[in-house]
């Protein structure tokens, strides 16, 4: 039996059309050589009125997936090749689509999907199109990441004034377990570890960022994020970026780091989702029209 999200729960958690704010998506060459991080070359790629957001990396293939509106207030999901700098849809449907994410076969995006009766499911489309395949329709899951191919990390909203906590999945038994409470929205697997990090918001003004451990299910705090700012992501090398609005920042020796930005003719403004592809070439970011 799916879930009815009420309009105060959707509004909160920003998902309706209506209150997204417009967003754009740049893409920055990077280079990561001895523990120091070059960023160069910001060049919009979704140049245009309306919310672009969340993007994500193909693993092996020189593509960026995204949200993205059209003029009708509809979510869908987009690809933009780097290689030749071409846009298309992967889904065009009446629901809307949210934070696609590769699945860890290659085969499919999976993604938030908002339904007009008010469900908010976790689904699945093939990469090359056609229709989606349902995974979870119980829970209000907001974001999501793969452990590996039977295991999934989930933030879920909670219900009447409970708080957001982070629950793992294990698909074949649908065993569900929750691992904690208060989290941000981040959640990522950690380069060359069987972990994955994600933002305990312990206090007003005490945010971490923890790794879960795989294999015990365990979580061991890694740093404090940048004051109130929860999105963050990894190089491919295992180093963490974040933002504080307005310019990027590495985590060194447990102090955060400015990063110059070469080539950058105006300030980015608004500065919050960050990605990094398999291949530690390119930082997507969002940031505010």
């Amino acid at each position: 039996m799916k879930i009815l999200l009420s309009t105060l729960t959707i509004m909160s958690f920003c998902l309706t059309s209506l209150a997204q704010s417009g967003s754009e998506i740049y893409i920055l060459d990077l280079k990561e050589k001895k523990g120091k991080i070059t960023l160069s070359n910001p060049r919009n790629i979704t140049n245009r009125i309306g919310y672009d957001n969340q993007p994500s990396f193909h693993k092996t293939e020189k593509v960026l997936y995204f949200s993205s509106f059209d003029e009708s207030g509809r979510a869908d999901l987009k690809s933009y090749n780097l290689k030749t700098k071409e846009t298309k849809n992967v889904t065009t449907t009446p629901e809307r689509e949210y934070s696609p994410t590769l699945t860890p076969d290659g085969d499919y995006l999976s993604c938030i999907i908002q339904r007009d009766n008010g469900a908010q499911d976790l689904g699945k489309y093939p990469v090359e199109g056609g229709e989606a395949i349902a995974i979870i329709d119980n829970m209000i899951v907001g974001y999501h990441v793969w452990a590996d191919n039977s295991h999934l990390a989930l933030f879920v909203l909670g219900k009447d004034g409970a708080p957001n906590s982070l629950h793992y999945l294990e698909l074949p038994t649908r065993e569900d377990m929750v691992l904690a409470e208060n989290i941000g929205r981040s959640l990522h697997r950690i380069p060359s570890e069987e972990a994955i990090s994600y933002v305990a918001k312990v206090g007003a003004d005490n945010w971490e960022i923890r790794k879960l451990n795989l294999d015990k299910l365990d979580s061991e705090k890694i740093a404090t994020t940048l004051p109130g700012k929860e999105d963050i992501c990894w190089t491919a090398a295992g180093t963490l970026l974040s933002s504080d609005g307005e310019k990027i920042y590495m985590l060194q020796n447990e102090k955060w780091i400015p990063l110059p930005i070469k080539g950058l003719k105006l300030p980015l403004k608004g500065i919050t989702r960050l990605a990094v592809n398999a291949q530690n070439t390119t930082l997507a970011i969002v940031i505010s029209e």
